[in-house]
């Protein structure tokens, strides 16, 4: 087994839905003479018949090159159904991170004993779900409110208008929640509020045990994804996303310029110079 473990978040880190893409369309010719042309695209996952989220060719390539010289995790907050939508290239991964934390998929079946403890930890620590669930469903206006999800039994998120979404109301949410033991992100449309203890970088130490991984590599946009960086002995973010929009920076994380799709695809050659030639011994 490699002794380096590269985990990423999906999407808006590795894959981008067509909205995230910072391209026209996909595969798109340049709009201006002489400009670059658009990098060729290929679709990931699928959804009700539409394709929904893309990387570049040359990520795909790299990302396939990757899985041959580490063990690469999957880390996202995607719940287990809308992870298992996506088709990465290159071998499917022994092992992914879904629901942030609350599962730990092994060959893709979530491990019950690793489920159980984070069940027990939320419960520890934090305010229950119907609460959450019901402050942010009393306090949030349908002028912006789109929908209001509960995600794997797990974690709350709504979908919203985001022009519209007054800071006033994400800001003393945030400070609400953060007095139950709870942490709210903004990505993109989408609001989640997430028990403290459900985080990434647990999972990912625990799989790093299993496999006996000595380096560990990760990337991540958004607030949810800190505590992995922050883990990891080395950590890359894309110059957009959450943590770039509030400057976040931190020691062993290199801040990028890329944005969009292309920055997917810089975090992959960043991943495979840090591994290393010999990262498959």
């Amino acid at each position: 087994m490699s002794s380096v473990l590269v985990a990423s978040d999906l999407d808006r880190t590795l894959i981008y839905s067509a909205a995230a893409l910072a391209l026209s369309t996909p595969d798109a010719p340049a709009q201006a003479e002489g400009a670059a042309p658009s990098p060729r695209l290929r679709c990931v996952e699928m959804y009700e018949g539409e394709p929904l989220s893309y990387l570049t060719e040359t990520a795909a390539e790299l990302l396939t090159g990757l899985g041959e010289r580490a063990v690469f995790v999957p880390a996202t907050t995607r719940t287990r159904a809308q992870y298992q939508r996506i088709e990465l290239p290159g071998a499917a991964p022994a092992y992914a991170v879904c629901a942030n934390g609350g599962h730990l998929l092994v060959d893709g079946v979530s491990d019950p004993d690793w489920h159980t403890g984070v069940l027990a930890r939320i419960a520890d620590a934090c305010a229950p779900l119907d609460e959450v669930r019901a402050y942010l469903a009393a306090t949030a206006d349908p002028a912006w409110l789109r929908r209001l999800r509960v995600a794997e039994d797990l974690f709350v998120y709504l979908v919203v208008e985001r022009d519209l979404l007054p800071e006033r109301w994400l800001a003393d949410v945030t400070a609400w929640a953060q007095g139950r033991g709870w942490t709210v992100s903004l990505q993109g449309r989408k609001i989640y509020a997430v028990p403290r203890p459900l985080t990434k970088s647990a999972a990912v130490r625990e799989v790093a045990r299993r496999t006996g991984a000595t380096l560990t590599l990760a990337a991540g946009d958004s607030l949810l994804d800190a505590d992995l960086l922050l883990a990891a002995d080395r950590g890359w973010r894309p110059g957009h996303g959450e943590l770039a929009d509030t400057g976040w920076t931190a020691p062993r994380v290199e801040a990028l310029a890329e944005r969009g799709v292309l920055a997917g695809e810089r975090i992959l050659r960043e991943f495979l110079a840090a591994a290393g030639p010999g990262a498959a011994a």
